[in-house]
């Protein structure tokens, strides 16, 4: 799954996982960005957000690197922060209480309230807010995917299936404004973070891009530098827009081998490395976050990660970039990772969701009253 489980702290304590976040142009109000987190994998559609947390989106403004430069982009100082924290969700005796009530401050410093499980969403500011259970839009042939990390051999099948089809997530939506918020702003990249709420924050999750930590990080048997290293949550708790200097090379060393796997799959090399076992796209895979160019309309299929592979291509973007909710981002990544585009398209065989996304505000499905019970190993 995208971003599910994506490390033992996540495993330990997943009401902060976040499982997938995406970013796309508002559909039905043109000039407004729609901002996603989900979290809470395999959540009850009775399931609430918690007041221990800040549930934070951060953008930056970003200008496009060179063709020849092994970072893609240049990200400015600037930042647009939507932090987003919630009620005690329990009536003061440890019983549960029927509704919960949500805050999102925006960049200006002004605050939107908004009640859990309202789909009118909380108005005002230059922003609207929904949180509560949503059906997971993710996609993924998981149990074919992890065969072919362990086999060596790509064993997607067509059709294939979606692991535990119908399970539900926690959604938070923001959409804004951004001639209101955004202050001109024309690409920029998003990331997502939960954080511990209070005197001390501390940051337990952050997702960018679908797929890097369980894909491109969690696999230890091909990093000959740092094999034992469950090395996840040490990136989690990084800045997406400025790493440390501490894990760098770890990172790095991981990113290199794995990529390389992936790229040996169809058994020719599309990603050549340099004289050190650099891969072309682990620069790329660290600046991880979602990349939107906000002048451009939504578009569904074929934007995802679109603008980064302009870059590499010499090129000029077409699309908005980011993420939309009904995307196919899987076959778009397998691709990627296993020809860099140079054969077929390599199709795990799920190609939309049961449920799939509408067009109208909060965009998510409705929750699965009844979703499937998450294996006992998890």
């Amino acid at each position: 799954m995208s971003d599910h489980i994506s490390g033992p702290r996540a495993l330990a304590e997943p009401i902060a996982d976040i499982t997938d976040v995406y970013a796309f142009p508002s559909p039905e109000r043109p000039g407004h960005l729609v901002l996603v987190m989900n979290t809470l994998p395999f959540a009850p559609a009775s399931a609430l957000l918690s007041d221990g947390l800040v549930y934070r989106f951060r953008l930056r403004p970003l200008s496009a690197g060179r063709r020849d430069h092994p970072a893609p982009f240049a990200v400015a100082a600037e930042e647009f922060t939507f932090d987003c924290v919630f009620s005690d969700p329990t009536d003061g005796d440890g019983a549960r209480a029927g509704e919960q009530a949500g805050a999102c401050t925006t960049p200006a410093g002004e605050t939107v309230s908004f009640d859990v499980n309202d789909e009118q969403g909380g108005l005002g500011h230059g922003v609207r807010v929904f949180a509560g259970p949503r059906w997971d839009p993710f996609i993924m042939d998981a149990p074919a995917t992890l065969k072919t990390i362990a086999t060596g051999r790509l064993a997607f099948t067509d059709p294939g299936a979606i692991f535990l089809d119908g399970k539900n997530v926690l959604s938070l939506v923001v959409e804004l404004d951004c001639a209101q918020l955004l202050d001109g702003v024309g690409l920029v990249g998003v990331v997502a973070e939960t954080l511990t709420r209070g005197k001390l924050t501390v940051r337990i999750e952050r997702v960018g891009r679908p797929e890097v930590k369980n894909l491109m990080l969690a696999p230890k048997q091909f990093d000959p530098v740092n094999r034992d290293l469950e090395i996840r949550d040490l990136y989690n708790m990084e800045d997406a827009f400025q790493l440390a200097e501490g894990y760098q090379g770890a990172y790095r060393a991981r990113l290199n081998a794995n990529l390389a796997f992936w790229d040996g799959l169809d058994g020719k090399t599309d990603w050549p490395t340099d004289g050190n076992g650099t891969h072309p796209l682990t620069e790329l895979v660290l600046a991880d976050y979602l990349v939107v160019d906000l002048s451009k309309p939504y578009a569904e299929q074929g934007s995802f990660i679109e603008i980064e592979r302009a870059i590499r291509e010499g090129r000029a973007h077409q699309t908005c970039g980011g993420r939309a909710l009904n995307d196919d981002v899987m076959d778009t990544i397998f691709t990627l990772l296993v020809n860099a585009g140079n054969g077929p398209i390599i199709r795990d065989g799920v190609d939309q969701a049961t449920m799939p996304a509408s067009r109208t505000f909060p965009y998510l499905a409705p929750p699965n009253p009844d979703p499937p019970e998450p294996p006992e190993h998890l």
